[in-house]
């Protein structure tokens, strides 16, 4: 037994624990936390995954596989595509419909309970312990449950307590371990949802096609995903008019001629983007994914965010775990937050700034997609991931101008 063990078995004792102070424990199984358990666990370190809920479970969520998503998944994961996307319609508010088509796939699509699930098998056979109906209900840094500095006490809702040396919280917006490090969030919509079963005819039009709808409220738009004899149909606007997006969804969902089936799943949840300057760690502590805030801010794309954000936290774990007191795992804390706003947190600035746009000029937005073609490359080059938006703002003069003039005019339009 090596002296880092012993000193963990003294520690087990002292704390009257039954298992060994895990390098890493990760609460919640998404995508961000199967990420981060996954990175942690593949550097051979004692990673413990938990989730609240049983797996398989059900996340109100489009599906959508963008490229940077594709990329940032563990190596040799098999995704469970049920369509493969290469013509996207788009629409004003049901008006000036056209569609783009793509000779090369421009993204996948997937059925979240399949892909969640795949994503914590791959965590455990990297060598995570993953345990399902585990309820966290806090996290503690400091008290009588924590044996010394270097360990964060994990503790249950059955009272039972999980001792780590690095926590990486992923659960959810609404999440314990976000509230523990303070996050703050500065934008919050309200996105609704129907998994439409639809007859072979209907499904056969879908396939390999999507539908973008540009909303009749100021930043909203709503969305046609096909899996195969179901199609996802939703839409998102800034949260306070849940009315009036409960009426786009049905109002969309009527003009489609969708309004006759029945859905398996209607459900809504909450998108919360961060503020810029929200923390994103607390001591030995870090957050990830929707528990960070996230997502990009016009589109809400968040799977990517996850995917990406999990894997940096489950790399900046196990090195905030191995540090040898609060300064040195505060310095690996600050270079985790500086990954993610060096990468991450440039797209979602871009993100704002295209949201103010989308807010202002929606028909602008719409007839540069559909009858621009540079726009429409940009868009197709996005979504495969060969580029990011922020990098098309950065390298071409037009799209830098465009969102000069938006930055001028709500500078203008301020009190």
């Amino acid at each position: 037994m090596s002296s880092d063990n012993a000193s963990r078995d003294v520690e087990q004792d002292a704390a009257g624990s039954q298992e060994p102070v895990w390098d890493v424990v990760v609460v919640g199984a998404g995508p961000a936390g199967a990420s981060a358990a996954h990175a942690a666990a593949a550097t051979g370190r004692r990673v413990l995954l938990l989730e609240k809920a049983e797996l398989p479970r059900y996340k109100t969520c489009g599906g959508g596989i963008i490229g940077p998503s594709r990329d940032a998944l563990p190596p040799g994961f098999a995704l469970p595509l049920r369509d493969r996307v290469h013509a996207v319609t788009f629409s004003l508010n049901g008006k000036l419909t056209r569609t783009r088509r793509s000779k090369r796939m421009l993204f996948g699509l997937i059925n979240r309970p399949e892909f969640d699930a795949a994503l914590v098998e791959a965590a455990k056979k990297a060598g995570a312990e993953v345990r399902t109906g585990v309820t966290v209900s806090r996290v503690e840094q400091h008290g009588p449950a924590v044996p010394d500095r270097r360990t964060v006490a994990v503790v249950l809702g059955d009272g039972r307590t999980v001792l780590a040396r690095a926590v990486v919280g992923a659960d959810g917006s609404a999440g314990r371990i976000g509230a523990h490090v303070g996050v703050e969030l500065d934008q919050v919509d309200l996105g609704l949802e129907a998994e439409i079963p639809v007859p072979p005819t209907v499904a056969e039009d879908w396939a390999g096609r999507v539908l973008i709808d540009w909303g009749p409220i100021p930043g909203s738009y709503g969305w046609v995903f096909p899996k195969g004899d179901t199609l996802t149909v939703g839409v998102i606007s800034e949260r306070g008019d849940g009315s009036g997006t409960k009426r786009y969804l049905d109002d969309f969902i009527a003009r489609l001629g969708l309004a006759g089936f029945e859905p398996s799943v209607s459900s809504g949840h909450l998108t919360r983007c961060r503020s810029d300057d929200s923390p994103l760690s607390r001591g030995r502590v870090i957050v990830c994914g929707d528990a960070a805030g996230l997502l990009e801010p016009w589109t809400r794309e968040g799977i990517s965010f996850a995917l990406r954000s999990g894997r940096l936290a489950g790399e900046w774990a196990v090195r905030i775990g191995e540090a040898q007191d609060a300064v040195d795992a505060r310095r690996q804390a600050l270079n985790y937050a500086f990954a993610i706003k060096a990468g991450l947190g440039v797209e979602m600035g871009v993100g704002r700034r295209m949201l103010a746009l989308y807010k202002r000029r929606p028909g602008l937005v719409h007839a540069a997609v559909t009858g621009f073609g540079p726009a429409w490359q940009a868009f197709a080059r996005i979504t495969r991931g060969s580029t990011t938006l922020a990098e098309i703002v950065r390298t071409h003069p037009v799209a830098r101008r465009v969102l000069s003039t938006v930055d001028r005019g709500s500078v203008n339009a301020r009190p």
